[in-house]
């Protein structure tokens, strides 16, 4: 398998009532410098000022940003680039119900298929799992400032899982 750590910023909580605006997405290896960052147009009139501000822009500038229909298929084609031979792409994030409903959906309409299928790993839950308390949170295990330009999440969660792995968990790069 071949994880990809995936971070999402969207301006709303959900698509396609809202849009994803920015992604970015980090192969997990001993490096974490293969990178891929995409900014997509909004494709719904609705978006809430407060979620879009998170992302550092404004509407105006997102609004200027490529159409997904150009994004997503560059977005898989780099997924397919560095997917290891005979490997299968695994979607990686610290909160599934929110990244990957949009990326589903986005690959969906704009590819007219999800490369990651239909498996997921929520790294919150598998640090949960791991301490045995669902009450821990693996967020100080990230050595990247969390600053929600979509690739440094992405790379701070990517930290975070090989840290994991360094405390025990079977995963193989």
């Amino acid at each position: 398998m071949t994880y990809f750590v995936i971070d999402i910023e969207s301006d709303g909580p959900v698509t396609p009532l809202y849009s994803m605006v920015s992604f970015g997405a980090v192969v997990l290896d001993t490096k974490l410098d293969q990178t891929f960052y995409g900014q997509v147009r909004p494709i719904s009139e609705k978006w809430i000022p407060e979620h879009l501000a998170v992302s550092g822009h404004t509407r105006a500038e997102t609004l200027l940003f490529p159409k997904p229909e150009a994004v997503m298929p560059e977005f898989v084609d780099w997924v397919k680039t560095h997917t290891a031979k005979g490997s299968k792409p695994i979607f990686v994030s610290d909160n599934n119900g929110f990244d990957f409903s949009f990326m589903n959906y986005y690959l969906w309409q704009y590819v007219g298929d999800n490369i990651f299928g239909y498996d997921t790993m929520n790294m919150s839950d598998l640090y949960k799992g791991m301490c045995k308390n669902v009450k821990s949170s693996f967020k100080h295990l990230k050595k990247t400032k969390h600053t929600h330009h979509p690739v440094d999440d992405a790379k701070g969660n990517a930290e975070s899982l090989l840290a994991m792995r360094d405390m025990g968990l079977q995963i193989v790069l």
